[in-house]
């Protein structure tokens, strides 16, 4: 149990950090708000909706060239984003409950 706590709270530390690196970039933000539908002053409220940060992290797995930029930029391995996704509610099967 305290094993997938540490998981989840490790995929949370990626997802925000990737947050960070989508928000910061000019190119990146207005497409991820296109994308996502959310406007840029709603953001920070969106971040706590179940969903969001593995949002975040299947954004920047959609498509390479922005995968390998974050993961040079943020030194997180690009393996790591993948994980890091599934370990978050609604990153890929079931998480029956929230931490």
């Amino acid at each position: 149990m305290a094993n997938a706590a540490s998981m989840r709270e490790e995929a949370e530390t990626i997802a925000v950090k990737a947050l960070g690196f989508v928000a910061t970039d000019p190119e990146l933000l207005p497409r991820f708000l296109a994308i996502t539908g959310i406007e840029a002053q709603s953001i920070r409220r969106a971040a706590g909706e179940p969903g969001f940060l593995a949002g975040v992290l299947q954004f920047i797995l959609a498509h390479e060239a922005t995968l390998l930029r974050f993961a040079e930029e943020t030194g997180t391995p690009p393996a790591a984003v993948g994980k890091a996704l599934r370990a978050l509610p609604l990153g890929d099967d079931d998480h029956e409950r929230s931490i």
